[in-house]
């Protein structure tokens, strides 16, 4: 199987379809590893990461769409939200995707309330800047084999607990939410990388499928407009 006859991607010439004059000219994107791209390689996939993939589709409609992506690797959210909202409110966003949650989730002393808050602001201050705002219900790790046992129970609690707390949050602010928690993949092992923390280059497939499709349900659902050009 490759990325053309997943079913579970996109098809060919659905993504243009979807995203049909599409608003959005600035992208950005804060976040933690899953923001910055370290999902592993899969023949037959795209090179592309998530982050990346989204905006090279948006592109592809508004070809001078400006995209910044401050993403780091093993940031929590207090981190996410100390170095890059800054700079992402500097790069004057319309669109904007908020990942954090993860890195916090991993260990038991995940502070669900604090990440809860430290979410929101970023949300409403992108909001607040008139940019429409992304969130994400990850792909439960726990399901990684590369998760030790005695781990599993604990870390898919966690993740539980972060993609509604997540939810939850979309619905009070109205964000664009991608729920990928119960994606009928999410259970599959072979969706994670061997390294225990990240997915695959089908995972990331996958998660842009149901990012354009969620970007395409807020446009009709808002019945956004191109701006004349």
């Amino acid at each position: 199987m490759n990325e053309a006859t997943d079913p579970y991607c996109l098809r060919p010439g659905e993504s243009a379809k979807l995203l049909t004059g599409h608003p959005w000219r600035r992208f950005v994107v804060l976040g933690d590893s899953v923001a910055e791209g370290l999902c592993e390689p899969v023949d037959g996939y795209s090179k592309l990461q998530w982050a990346d993939r989204i905006a090279s589709e948006l592109r592809a409609v508004q070809p001078e769409l400006a995209y910044l992506n401050l993403g780091v690797s093993g940031l929590r959210t207090r981190e996410i939200l100390a170095t890059q909202l800054e700079p992402a409110l500097l790069f004057g966003p319309d669109l904007a995707l908020v990942v954090g949650g993860g890195n916090d989730a991993f260990p038991a002393t995940y502070d669900a309330e604090r990440v809860d808050r430290e979410l929101a602001l970023m949300i409403t201050t992108l909001q607040g800047a008139g940019a429409d705002v992304m969130t994400l219900g990850m792909f439960d790790i726990s399901y990684s084999p590369a998760v030790v046992d005695w781990l599993r129970p604990g870390l898919r609690q966690r993740m539980r607990t972060l993609s509604n707390h997540t939810a939850a949050l979309a619905a009070e602010f109205g964000t664009i939410h991608i729920h990928l928690t119960d994606h009928p993949l999410s259970t599959d092992p072979t969706l994670y990388s061997p390294d225990g923390r990240h997915g695959t280059a089908r995972s990331d497939a996958v998660a842009t499928a149901e990012t354009l499709r969620a970007l395409a349900d807020h446009l009709t659902t808002t019945h956004h407009q191109a701006p004349p050009t």
